[in-house]
């Protein structure tokens, strides 16, 4: 039952990115070939990543260009940032279903942002590092060449579950060739997955005992961080394992507190399997995969060891979740500004501006250009 219900929740991940991409076909490709400052590129690793709702994937076109010399690995390292960021969207989008019940929607969409909100905190602390130093770049490229070593090969095995559920993403979509049906229904879809895989993994782990639930997975903040990294290993998706939690916060069976060590749990898990993944493919891939692995890592060596710092992150989650219960337009303003309408407007003047000053850079290269051999002797 565990399992079709996590295949379903899978699908629905996967319907979203569908119906996302029919009705931007050319946006994902235009903007990830755009050659932009650092700034730019975290921004379209985060819309890239919230139009397909798969930061795997995302990531996976990125290795792509990498690999075939269009863009520096350096280069790619902002677009990874924004890739965590815009990965987070799927458990935010959760927590909108409970807008129906005030309390539980506050206590909800504050477990949906605490994610969003501790990834937006660690690229605002390395992204200047990676900016001025290559904190990130240098890390992987070394570990990279540890691991690998001279002699590595890649090999063209694949291990991911859209195997699976692509013919029939491929099918419904046939059937109904319409993205704005096949985008409501797959958020239908993701949010009665992930109510009735909550309840089903409450059940089953804890027997309906919340104190079993308190005790033996969320006691410590470093039990239910390793719990985190177990069950997103274990699943290897951080989509399922923090979309879970939305409804065990909303229903007061755990606190923001001890969900966010949590989901700093699944952060690390969900990078381990993309590692390993990784391994198959190509030294492009393992990079990338590291560079998640330390932005990561980084953020929970950052957080985790000291109460205080830990407790930022979800002040600033109860403070969103308050103002939400308020004026709950906020959550969907919230989502469309942060995924979608900033990244995308940013994005835009970027290109505009590189296209208005192409003219200028071409005049001021031919005025230090001469005509002919006699102008320069001149």
């Amino acid at each position: 039952m565990i399992a079709s219900t996590i295949f379903l929740f899978l699908l629905a991940i996967d319907f979203i990115g569908y119906s996302f991409r029919l009705l931007n076909k050319d946006i994902a490709n235009s903007i990830i070939n755009l050659t932009a400052n650092p700034f730019i590129s975290l921004f379209i690793g985060l819309l890239i990543t919230a139009i397909i709702q798969s930061s795997s994937t995302s990531t996976s076109m990125i290795v792509a260009i990498v690999a075939s010399g269009s863009l520096e690995f350096s280069d790619a390292i902002p677009m990874i940032m924004g890739a965590n960021i815009g990965t987070t969207l799927t458990s935010t989008l959760v927590s909108l279903s409970f807008i129906t019940n005030r309390d539980e929607f506050r206590k909800a969409i504050g477990a949906g942002v605490v994610h969003d909100f501790f990834n937006i905190l660690v690229v605002a602390i390395l992204f200047p590092l990676e900016y001025n130093y290559g904190v990130l770049t240098n890390l992987s490229s070394e570990a990279s060449n540890f691991i690998l070593g001279a002699d590595y090969v890649a090999q063209n095995t694949e291990f991911r579950y859209f195997l699976f559920t692509k013919p029939i993403v491929l099918f419904i979509g046939d059937l109904i060739p319409y993205p704005v049906i096949l985008a409501i229904a797959s958020f239908v879809m993701l949010a009665i997955a992930v109510k009735f895989l909550s309840k089903t993994l409450y059940k089953s782990i804890t027997g309906g005992s919340r104190e079993f639930l308190q005790r033996y997975f969320f006691g410590s903040p470093y039990r239910s961080f390793f719990w985190g990294i177990i069950f997103t290993a274990g699943v290897q998706s951080s989509s399922v394992t923090t979309s879970v939690i939305v409804p065990f916060v909303a229903t007061r069976k755990i606190s923001l507190k001890q969900s966010f060590t949590f989901i700093l749990g699944a952060n690390i898990g969900t990078t381990i399997t993309a590692l390993i993944a990784a391994l198959f493919k190509s030294e492009a891939a393992v990079s990338i995969a590291l560079v998640h692995l330390f932005f990561n890592l980084i953020g929970v060596l950052i957080f985790l060891p000291f109460p205080f710092i830990r407790s930022i992150p979800v002040r600033m989650a109860k403070s969103f979740g308050r103002l939400a219960m308020k004026f709950r337009i906020a959550g969907f303003v919230y989502i469309i500004l942060t995924f979608f309408l900033i990244p995308f407007i940013l994005i835009s003047f970027s290109r505009e501006g590189e296209e208005s000053a192409k003219p200028e850079i071409e005049m001021e290269k031919e005025l230090r250009e001469p005509d002919s051999p006699a102008d320069s002797f001149n």
